[in-house]
């Protein structure tokens, strides 16, 4: 009887599970079913569009690579979802209507983390890209994925062999034509309710705000240093919109020294350096958020200038660095690639209302830098022998010193992180330099000052011959930096 019962209950136990999985699973069918119901009328939509447009034929090649009408598809059945549509759409530049549902379900990912408000916020923004190439293509294509409705591209190059490497969008066949149509085209590819004013244009101080008129934010991914500290002026000084800088990418290879910073805070990147400085003698010396590199290129080297170069202008007029254009400094692809998505990602957050909170971890260590440079200059003055104001080192080489040659690390074995740093004149006879400055634990500096400075002892009979040659490395790198730094 009991075993008879219990044979029941599990009976209608499974009868229940099953007529659950039976209901879910019409359920999903019928979601699916009208989904995809939506989906077709979309397509019949385009296509007849693209009549009314006055196309009357287009061709096709389906997975055999046989050319087939499109007026053959509805023959056909249903054909790879609204990807003809996206395509064929994207190929005649039209601006058809989107279903709301379908765009919340290519956006699914990105409401899940900003919420419906915050991207309410992220499709009403609007973003000028100054410069489309490494940095601005990944920044413009991340922002439109992320659902930016309206966009600006702005360049006045093409698309170049050479572009391919760290191009977002650009492809074989895109060589010689202009880098905002590429990027247009790919978008459109992308995004069906997107908004491209593409332009063929380089931004001039004399036009002002003619090309940021409208937006939200303006990115600037300008490779000439003139040209990007009179665009970083000007919004400054006059735009309703917030502006977002691209320091320099160029022959650099570790992507965990990438970080943003306002331009007041940045460390040893020399585009970043020189921005600040002209930015300063212009009455600007904060409030612009960047992405930098604290990297310095070590064995790299500068691509020589061809000749015909200089017969186009003054040369130290065209790049960061005298006698260089910024153009043929070596570029190690992902990183421009990584520099534009962490643009798009700061302005996503920015716009969403959800702002990166102290995305400033140079900042903690400013403190530290200076520090290290008040005690570098008072142990200075104990071996002159008299007062000084300055030292001939300044804030980025002090973090130079001591983050990217020595490490944070004590020249002495067994070469851990000092609890309490400290930097000193490595050869007392010499001048104090990048590379006549080491990084101790504060107890051996004062040994070092000690002996050193005072009882006019070599630094090698004081630490010994390992210790010596650990410098002599750290000195060959310094002076291959001042190739890139000074």
């Amino acid at each position: 009887m009991n075993i008879d019962l219990h044979a029941h209950r599990t009976q209608l136990v499974l009868t229940a599970l099953a007529a659950s999985v039976v209901t879910a699973g019409l359920f999903s069918t019928y979601q699916q079913y009208t989904r995809r119901q939506k989906r077709k009328e979309l397509d019949r939509d385009i296509r007849r569009s693209l009549a009314a447009a006055g196309s009357h034929r287009h061709t096709d090649i389906n997975s055999k690579g046989k050319r087939r009408d499109i007026h053959d598809i509805d023959r056909d059945g249903y054909h790879a979802d609204i990807q003809l549509g996206n395509d064929t759409a994207a190929r005649h530049g039209l601006q058809l209507g989107y279903d709301e549902e379908l765009v919340r379900e290519q956006l699914a990912r990105n409401y899940a983390f900003f919420g419906d408000e915050g991207m309410a916020k992220i499709r009403k923004g609007s973003v000028v890209v100054i410069g489309c190439g490494g940095v601005g293509s990944w920044a413009a294509v991340m922002l439109v994925r992320s659902g930016i409705s309206k966009i600006r591209l702005v360049d006045f190059d093409y698309v170049t062999l050479s572009s391919l490497n760290r191009h977002a969008t650009a492809v074989l066949s895109d060589v010689g034509t202009p880098k905002v149509k590429c990027i247009e085209r790919t978008l459109k590819q992308i995004s069906r309710w997107v908004e491209i004013d593409a332009r063929v244009d380089i931004w001039r101080k004399e036009q002002g705000g003619d090309l940021l008129e409208g937006v939200d934010w303006v990115i600037d991914a300008i490779d000439n240093i003139t040209t990007k500290v009179d665009l970083l002026k000007y919004c400054h000084d006059n735009c309703a919109s917030k502006v977002f800088s691209s320091m320099g990418s160029g022959a650099k290879c570790d992507p965990t020294r990438v970080q943003i910073s306002d331009i007041s805070f940045t460390m040893y990147d020399p585009l970043a350096r020189s921005v600040r400085q002209r930015l300063r003698l212009q009455g600007v010396s904060s409030g612009i958020p960047v992405v930098y590199s604290t990297e310095v290129p070590g064995d790299v080297k500068l691509l020589p200038l061809p000749d015909d170069e200089f017969q186009k202008g003054n040369i130290k007029e065209l790049g960061v660095f005298d006698d260089f254009r910024v153009r043929i400094l070596p570029v190690l692809g992902p990183l421009p690639s990584i520099f534009g998505l962490t643009i798009a990602t700061y302005i996503l957050c920015e716009l969403a209302g959800k702002p990166i909170l102290n995305p400033l971890p140079v900042r903690g260590r400013k403190k530290l830098y200076e520090r290290l440079s008040r005690d570098l200059l008072r142990r200075e003055e104990k071996l002159l022998g008299h007062e000084i104001t300055k030292l001939p080192l300044d804030d980025d080489d002090i973090a130079f010193i001591f983050e990217d040659l020595h490490r944070g690390r004590s020249v002495r074995p067994p070469y851990d992180i000092p609890a309490r740093p400290a930097l000193v004149r490595w050869d007392a006879t010499l001048p104090l330099t990048l590379d006549n400055c080491v990084a101790f634990e504060l107890a051996d500096a004062e040994k070092h000052v000690a002996e050193c400075y005072v009882g006019d002892r070599r630094p090698e009979e004081v630490w010994g011959a390992e210790v010596a040659e650990v410098v002599r490395r750290r000195q060959a790198e310094a002076r291959t930096a001042r190739e890139w730094v000074m």
